[in-house]
């Protein structure tokens, strides 16, 4: 018997497989990644010597207004060790510089004061001005022009009115648009609806090139470079954290050579070779990431790239948030299958976009496929159920469901964090 430990909510839960049963686990490198200096150190570093840039605080002299775009409440981003420090870099090139933090939300809810001080720590929430990003708030936005893809783009005005725009952020796999991090702090970070649904239309979702850790071809990196460009994001620091969410690397300067360089670093320590199985058993990589079930497709799709042809998946996600967007929720209850959710939805033009839609898209594309067992015992059942999937409270239960579905002998493989590998 074989144990693996697969993250959920804020801790880990033990999964027991045969080893009769089962094929192999698919983990990042990242998870085992050594480095010699703490985190601070490794960030202090990155900014000390940015990438194709000059340092943050040489960019911030005579500069009034100086915008730090940061992630909202749903990414791990580690700011009570990063934006302390971006301060104090900004501050030592000019200390009575006017700061604002905008938090990224994109096509997310606000961000809440609790949240914000366990994302921040009190002494930021307290004594910096912190503003949410509201993706309808039309008083606040601003129309910067064309997408490369036709698609309006609509930016929020603190953004686009900084003398010095800045971004925070962290680089993993992403199921779109390739990988996290750089441009995506504006697009869809700060981006409003309107570009957020342009840029997520069904025909980009559905191209070959809209694939976790690809970047060339792919129309939504594309557009959001463009994005990123048009706002004059100026300067990164993106880091890269293992299971623990610890920092193990960083990359800062230029928004797009320090990102591909970081992007770089992630597909080595990131790519892992399939092994299809009829059972694949994965997680979103627990809090924050699988607060609700619209992050936890992401994970899905990494079990989704190793799943033999009807194989069952099986994700532990805590889904404590519920669904995560409610158009995304309603359509799996007005739909009667997974398969009359995608053939409307690609009948959708861009300029029709509704919110929420991309994830229906590929949950759509998964559930045409497979089984999934979503293991939750923070979410209501009936929800799961109501979105075309089965429900368990225990990894157990769930490995039970599948070998009933799959057969006693079905072969298994695990990915623990499904958000954090590259399959090939």
């Amino acid at each position: 018997m074989s144990i693996v430990k697969i993250p959920y909510s804020r801790g880990f839960v033990d999964l027991e497989v045969k080893d009769t049963n089962l094929l192999g686990v698919l983990e990042s490198k990242a998870h085992h990644f050594k480095t010699e200096d703490d985190q601070e150190t490794i960030v202090r570093k990155a900014l000390e010597s940015p990438i194709s840039s000059p340092r943050l605080k040489d960019l911030a002299k005579e500069k009034n207004n100086i915008v730090i775009i940061t992630s909202d409440h749903t990414r791990p981003v580690p700011s009570k060790i990063t934006l302390p420090i971006l301060l104090e870099e900004i501050r030592s090139g000019n200390p009575t510089a006017d700061i604002t933090i905008l938090i990224a939300t994109g096509f997310h809810r606000l961000t809440t004061r609790e949240e914000m001080i366990n994302k921040f720590g009190e002494d930021i929430v307290n004594n910096e001005k912190l503003v949410n990003h509201d993706c309808w708030d039309d008083k606040n936005l601003v129309d910067v022009g064309i997408l490369p893809s036709g698609g309006k783009l609509i930016l929020n005005k603190l953004a686009m009115e900084a003398d010095l725009l800045v971004a925070e952020g962290f680089i993993e796999p992403h199921f779109f648009a390739g990988f996290s991090g750089g441009r995506k702090s504006v697009l869809p970070g700060v981006a409003s609806g309107t570009t957020v649904l342009a840029n997520h239309c069904s025909k980009f979702i559905a191209s070959e090139f809209a694939r976790t850790g690809w970047l060339e071809g792919n129309p939504i990196h594309k557009d959001m470079l463009f994005a990123a460009e048009a706002a004059n994001l100026a300067f990164i620091l993106n880091v890269v954290i293992d299971a623990d969410k610890k920092v193990i690397n960083a990359f800062a300067g230029n928004r797009v050579l320090a990102h591909e360089t970081g992007c770089k670093f992630v597909t080595e320590l990131a790519s892992v070779k399939s092994i299809p199985a009829d059972i694949v058993i994965t997680s979103n990589g627990g809090y924050p990431l699988d607060q609700n079930i619209y992050q936890a497709v992401k994970g899905m799709t990494a079990a989704e790239a190793t799943a033999n042809e009807d194989a069952v998946i099986i994700i532990a996600a805590a889904c404590n948030d519920g669904h995560g967007g409610k158009a995304f929720y309603d359509t799996f209850v007005e739909n009667p299958t997974p398969q009359s959710i995608m053939d409307k939805i690609l009948q959708i033009p861009m300029e029709s976009t509704i919110p929420d839609q991309w994830e229906s898209q590929i949950l759509a594309r998964v559930l045409i496929k497979h089984k999934v067992i979503l293991v939750t015992d923070q979410c209501d059942p009936q929800l799961v159920r109501d979105m075309k999937m089965i429900h368990a409270y225990t990894l157990d239960e769930a490995l039970k469901m599948a070998y009933e579905i799959k057969g006693q002998n079905a072969t298994v493989t695990v990915v623990p964090d499904g958000v954090s590998v590259i399959v090939l």
